[in-house]
């Protein structure tokens, strides 16, 4: 799974309407787009997971169907119009189809994010008839040797029947490719199988380091030509072919100038509540330090979104230190993601490294050229599952995670 949404939604319009250059401080917060991370189980176990590294923690205390349902309804009292299903792998909860008819009862545009294991016609049928609008299904690549070894699982030929399956139902067929090292010489390889399974849109996400992504980042991290090169060929892909089909290239964060707003702005437009409960700002939000998030077991949501601590730390610019401060840029960027400032420097409310005014920027530099290193590209990829995530948990994983301030 990625941290992007594909489609013309209501919220995406709404989003660039209300927020593209509004001053942070001026900005009308409110929930407009929900993440219903249900599980944090999956049959796969993809390398690039943006998954916290110690989910298993996670595992045996996700909410019931009463309290997503209660959850679903909270939020749209406070006014969230799209609501994203995801995971881990959503389906490997048999609860979905009623939560999928709850959401749409109470008018959200609902999305499934789902590796397609699991759909079977039964689900999707039940998933139509519920009222579910959109499905987004992961793809890895055009080879099954590359799909099976990157996901550590044999499901390249499942997710062929899968997209069939979506586009069978009368669903718009949306691909997400996160793409790596292993992938990223295929692109226009890629581009013609989306065409081919009949793909109106596709996500090209670029790996970004959070997760087990960043323990794997000197395996998975491609060169600036690499993606200078992918990024052309799609570019000439868009303008050659004709096609329907929308292409979106997610440039990856380590290679741009500058950083990104970090899901429009903390508190801003986006939430996420995870399979435990915890109401989060962004997917990562639990890595920074001395912050408590609240849960919606024990708290409602509109004082969660409104008034909790933790939504409100980083919201506006007043937090911000130098060179954030006084930048004539930072109503575009709000400092970039205070999670990688953390994870990467150990101060959450310094410049995101990944600009080029911060002064920790080297950090990235430092990256992109260890992801040169042959030394370092051999080391064996640790894939996300429950045994790793236990080795992060105990510390036995202490040598790919020193140098980041927290388990990522």
């Amino acid at each position: 799974m990625t941290q992007n949404s594909l489609g013309d939604s209501v919220v995406q319009k709404t989003v660039q309407a209300q927020n593209n250059g509004v001053a942070a401080t001026a900005t009308h917060t409110q929930p407009l787009w929900l993440l219903a991370e249900i599980t944090y189980r999956c049959p796969l176990h993809c390398a690039f997971c943006y998954n916290p590294t110690d989910y298993d923690k996670h595992t045996q205390n996700e909410l019931s169907t009463e309290q997503w349902i209660k959850t679903l309804r909270e939020a749209r009292k406070l006014g969230a119009i799209q609501l994203g299903i995801s995971g881990g792998e959503p389906l490997l909860r048999d609860d979905i189809e009623e939560i999928v008819a709850e959401a749409h009862k109470l008018g959200y545009y609902s999305n499934l994010i789902t590796s397609g294991v699991g759909l079977t016609e039964k689900r999707i049928q039940a998933f139509k008839d519920g009222g579910l609008d959109h499905i987004q299904l992961s793809m890895h690549d055009i080879t099954e040797e590359i799909n099976n070894f990157i996901t550590n699982t044999k499901t390249f030929e499942l997710k062929k029947k899968v997209a069939a399956m979506i586009k069978s139902h009368g669903y718009p067929m949306v691909l997400n490719v996160v793409i790596h090292r292993y992938n990223i010489g295929h692109m226009k390889e890629i581009l013609e199988m989306a065409e081919a399974l009949g793909a109106d849109y596709i996500e090209l996400a670029n790996t970004q380091y959070y997760g087990w992504s960043l323990i794997n980042r000197n395996q998975l991290m491609p060169s600036k030509e690499q993606v200078e090169e992918a990024e052309r060929i799609t570019n000439e892909y868009r303008a050659k072919s004709g096609s329907k089909m929308k292409v979106f290239f997610v440039v990856p964060d380590y290679f741009a100038d500058r950083p990104k707003k970090c899901m429009n702005g903390w508190g801003e437009v986006f939430m996420i509540v995870t399979a435990n409960g915890d109401v989060l700002p962004c997917h990562s939000a639990r890595v920074l330090p001395n912050m408590k998030f609240p849960n919606v077991k024990d708290d409602e949501l509109g004082w969660s979104w409104k008034d909790s601590p933790a939504f409100n730390k980083y919201r506006g610019d007043s937090w911000m230190k130098e060179p954030c401060r006084n930048c004539a840029e930072k109503e575009k960027d709000l400092g970039g993601c205070r999670c990688q400032a953390f994870l990467l420097t150990g101060d959450a409310e310094t410049a995101d490294p990944v600009c080029s005014l911060s002064p920790h920027h080297h950090i990235i530099e430092k990256a992109i050229e260890d992801a040169k290193n042959p030394q370092l590209q051999a080391q064996p990829i640790i894939f996300r599952n429950d045994k790793n995530s236990k080795k992060v948990i105990s510390g036995e994983l202490e040598e790919r995670t020193k140098e980041f301030h927290a388990l990522p």
